[in-house]
């Protein structure tokens, strides 16, 4: 009898298409046993009787062991391969390869997928997400609060720490408040060196931490490689590549004319108030925009000061707006790609 990991990998290895040799040789088992369990399709009751035949078997709770101390990283295989074979492994490198694609798989079905819901007013998740490289490049300044999902966004040609202070007073401006805290990536304009202090006791970028203070939000730094707990707006920003900017900018490309900052944020503002804030969200299953009406009372006050920028809700004045081409050029083109 096999045992109840083994078994599983019979499972996940035939899901992966690999036929009933190819697992029996990886697994170092008969086809007929591998061929039984399969119909059978019931896990085996019985203790595991020794593995006979793979050269690979031996080293198989070794490298489980080491698979799961590195989880969340993933060792290579060549390093892997490196220490079995001092350990006495004869095998090829193929045969390790192919079983660890099945610890790997086994490792995604394993972990436990964990919602981080926040209470209203709570949290604004934030992220940078840019478009292309060099001169002219773009970069979106992209915002989330976490009860609501309600979501800001605004083009900007750099990331600069003054950049990224302007925006996020537009961002307030926008949601009509301040949340309590802030969730960010390892970005330098916002943390200088994690865990400086102690173990979550970090090094901010004085300039920020100033502006945090005088705004009265606490910034906090998600957790290395658990991208799940920023996972809200790291959806939100591929629903902003692929639903608005992709669309938009292959449609200008297409008629040789490229999509630059006043354009974007003149029509990502319309996009936010018609489509991303008013659709009803696949997590919650509500309406972000009304959602909001709930999350806006717990908000923190805006602080009473004079802000030179004004944010892109605000009422877009046409003629002063600098687009590369006259906006009308831009409006009638548009017009003929909704048609």
């Amino acid at each position: 009898m096999i045992s109840e990991e083994e078994y599983m990998e019979i499972k996940i290895l035939l899901r992966q298409g690999k036929s009933i040799r190819e697992i029996a040789r990886l697994m170092g088992l008969s086809r007929n046993t591998v061929r039984r369990y399969i119909r059978k399709g019931a896990e085996p009751r019985y203790p595991l009787r020794k593995e006979r035949g793979s050269k690979l078997a031996p080293y198989r709770d070794y490298l489980r062991q080491r698979v799961k101390e590195a989880h969340p990283q993933w060792l290579p295989a060549v390093v892997l391969y490196r220490e079995i074979t001092l350990q006495g492994y004869t095998g090829k490198l193929t045969v390790l390869r192919d079983y660890l694609r099945t610890l790997k798989s086994l490792l995604k079905t394993e972990e436990p997928i964990i919602r981080f819901e926040t209470r209203p007013g709570q949290q604004m998740q934030m992220d940078w997400l840019e478009f292309g490289r060099g001169k002219g490049h773009l970069s979106a300044f992209v915002a989330t609060l976490g009860y609501s999902r309600y979501s800001y966004v605004e083009f900007v040609n750099d990331e600069t720490l003054e950049t990224l202070i302007r925006c996020h007073e537009h961002a307030f401006d926008y949601f009509g408040g301040i949340p309590e805290e802030v969730l960010y990536d390892n970005m330098k304009t916002v943390v200088l060196e994690r865990n400086h202090y102690g173990k979550g006791q970090h090094r901010f970028q004085p300039c920020f931490l100033d502006f945090a203070k005088r705004y009265g939000f606490v910034p906090r730094l998600c957790r290395p490689y658990r991208a799940k707990t920023k996972g809200k707006i790291e959806r939100f920003n591929r629903y902003v590549r692929h639903s608005f900017y992709n669309p938009l900018a292959s449609r200008l490309k297409g008629m040789n004319l490229k999509l630059d900052k006043e354009l974007a944020n003149y029509e990502v503002k319309k996009w936010l108030r018609d489509v991303a804030n008013c659709r009803i969200h696949a997590t919650t299953g509500k309406v972000p925009v009304e959602l909001l009406e709930e999350e806006k009372p717990t908000l923190l006050t805006l602080p009473r000061l004079q802000r030179e920028a004004q944010p892109i809700t605000a009422s877009l004045n046409e003629e002063k707006i600098s687009f590369q081409h006259p906006l009308s050029v831009y409006q009638a083109l548009l017009e003929e790609m909704r048609v």
